[in-house]
């Protein structure tokens, strides 16, 4: 072992090289040092650490994605003299169908096969809104969307997800 407390190199290796397989050496305090290094030197994007937190969110090992099949503002076809119309959307994980209308008054839809539910929706770290899907699978809120949103149903045991999108 090494006890010159300059770092010399009398055997030819690294200052305190000997040492690295002892239970002295902490790879934890490396490793603190290294994202601190990393953060001043290339710091992580505030969007992309958001776009994280929101992935993260979403972690929910018995939800099912459910796929965008239809979304209005690329599958529709514009229409002359209509300025503000709504956002219509269509999610589908399996047998479920979950119709989605956004607008600047909020969101209303409807849970296919009509069933009812319980639907969060995410937007972000904080806890998403609540909604309730009656028994005809209608639900509306005025829930004002900006940035990404998903939505969280609960449909007695199963749990959908749909996409993350962009208000």
């Amino acid at each position: 072992m090494n006890d010159d407390l300059d770092g010399g190199l009398d055997d030819g290796g690294l200052p305190g090289e000997e040492d690295w397989g002892d239970e002295e050496f902490d790879a934890g305090f490396l490793e603190e040092e290294l994202r601190q290094a990393a953060a001043v030197l290339d710091p992580v994007p505030a969007e992309l650490q958001q776009i994280a937190v929101d992935a993260y969110a979403l972690h929910d090992l018995d939800a099912r994605v459910a796929e965008l099949t239809f979304d209005s503002l690329v599958d529709a076809l514009p229409v002359r003299g209509v300025g503000d119309a709504p956002r219509m959307l269509t999610f589908r994980a399996g047998e479920v169908t979950v119709d989605v209308e956004v607008s600047a008054r909020g969101l209303m839809g409807q849970v296919l096969p009509p069933q009812p539910a319980r639907i969060e929706v995410l937007g972000g770290p904080r806890p998403g809104s609540a909604l309730t899907a009656d028994d005809l699978g209608r639900f509306t809120g005025d829930v004002r969307l900006s940035g990404p949103f998903a939505l969280r149903l609960r449909t007695g045991g199963d749990v959908v997800v749909t996409e993350w999108l962009r208000a």
